[in-house]
This record gives C-alpha cells, sequence and structure tokens, in this order.
C-alpha cells in the first residue's frame, strides 16, 4: 500500500471522527436545551426579560457551532484534493 494510500485513509478516518464527536456533541447540545426550556417554562419567578436573554444565548450558541461546523468542513474540502 502506498503512502498517498495510508494518508487518505487516516484523512478519512479523522473526517469521520471528528463528524462522529460532533453529532454527538449536537445531540447531547440539543437535549440539553431540551431540559432548559421545559424547566424555564416551569418557572414563575423568571421575568420575561431573563427568558429573551437565555434563548438569544441558546440561538448564539448554536449559529457558533454551525459556523465551527462550516470551518471544519471547508478544510476538509481543501485538503482532499492532496489526496486524490
Amino acid at each position: 500500500m502506498d503512502q498517498k494510500q495510508i494518508m487518505k485513509q487516516l484523512f478519512d478516518l479523522n473526517r469521520t471522527a471528528f463528524n462522529n464527536s460532533y453529532n454527538a456533541m449536537v445531540l447531547l447540545q440539543d437535549q440539553f436545551e431540551r431540559v432548559a426550556q421545559t424547566t424555564l417554562a416551569r418557572t414563575d419567578w423568571l421575568p420575561e426579560e431573563g427568558r429573551k436573554a437565555i434563548s438569544e444565548w441558546a440561538n448564539t450558541y448554536k449559529s457558533g457551532r454551525d459556523n465551527f461546523k462550516q470551518y471544519i468542513d471547508d478544510s476538509y474540502q481543501k485538503i482532499e484534493p492532496f489526496f486524490t
């Protein structure tokens, strides 16, 4: 097996490992968000401003998470031609 093929396999393994880890992180974060929303819905003491702030924070976090994923995917696309 030549070195180029080995590097391609390592590259594919790295991309798959990243995608699996990222997807697991997304599932955990989404589950936590659902739990937090359920808890916030049941609290009477939190003002509406606080609820909006928490909602905006969650949306900002999701946006950052999606941007990070896009940056990584773009980087993988730039590197992939070296292995093909």
